[in-house]
């Protein structure tokens, strides 16, 4: 087996002083006061639905993720919910948009139109391939604000196109821009990193199940484990597993608490590891 990568060896709390963006280190903070890192990702397409989720499994997570344009009956007085009970059961709000234009395209995107994200949203992510601009575009709009980004280094579905030199080029891209504003990247495991010059990224991984392997959309699921402990990320993220269990609310927070449970149980692995 390989030598475990230095950034897999460090606590949550000890990663907190090497990001100075306000959303990064509330991330870890949360992480670290919670023990938990799990993302819940609430795909449901009413207002009413998601704020259920939320209330179920706010306690056992760092993060919620929401796809807000998939939400048919979206209003920025659903917006100000999910920022209250953020605040109530801490956690951070991370709009899943995936932007992917041009820098004055996004920064409209994310400040205009119909769900003004850059409002409520602590964190957001896009897509390299429009290239640098992507990043200056967004950060006009989101640095001032105290908001963050992560830049989609891999996806978890199968035949994705964002591997290899994809990948290398994503995470110069964001060493380019400084770590002010891009915080770290979606990613199956660790992208190139320099710990030793303090350089640190936070890694989200989709696609994780503790039963189911894929489904026929092309989703390819892991473990808690093997993504944490194996694959060196930072945070787990779930989606159908959880909300989309049978047995109402006390089944959906009871399954929360066992991803939480797992995921922090392969972090705390991780770090011992030698």
């Amino acid at each position: 087996m390989s030598s475990p990568h230095p950034t897999t060896l460090k606590p949550y709390a000890e990663r907190i002083e090497l990001h100075t963006n306000p959303t990064a280190r509330r991330i870890l903070e949360i992480m670290d006061r919670k023990k938990t890192n799990l993302a819940v990702s609430v795909d449901v397409t009413t207002t009413k639905e998601a704020l259920e989720v939320v209330r179920r499994v706010g306690e056992s997570v760092c993060l919620v993720k929401t796809h807000c344009d998939i939400i048919e009956d979206f209003t920025l007085d659903f917006a100000n919910e999910l920022v209250k009970l953020s605040k109530e059961l801490d956690f951070v709000i991370f709009e899943d948009r995936k932007f992917a234009d041009i820098g004055n395209t996004v920064s409209l995107q994310y400040s205009s139109g119909h769900h003004r994200i850059s409002s409520w949203s602590d964190l957001t992510n896009a897509h390299p391939v429009p290239g640098p601009g992507i990043i200056t575009g967004l950060s006009q709009v989101g640095k001032p604000l105290g908001r963050a980004l992560l830049l989609l280094a891999e996806m978890s579905s199968k035949g994705s196109l964002a591997t290899g030199s994809y990948t290398e080029q994503t995470y110069k891209m964001a060493k380019d821009a400084g770590r002010d504003f891009v915080i770290g990247f979606i990613a199956q495991g660790r992208v190139d990193t320099n710990p030793e010059k303090g350089e640190d990224w936070i890694i989200m991984s989709p696609g994780v199940g503790l039963v189911s392997k894929g489904d026929k959309l092309g989703q390819q699921y892991r473990t808690p484990r093997e993504v944490v402990y194996d694959a060196g990320a930072d945070v787990i993220i779930v989606g159908r597993g959880i909300y989309g269990i049978q047995g109402g609310e006390k089944a959906v927070k009871d399954e929360a608490e066992r991803y939480r449970q797992e995921g922090w149980k392969a972090y705390e692995e991780r770090l011992a590891r030698k």
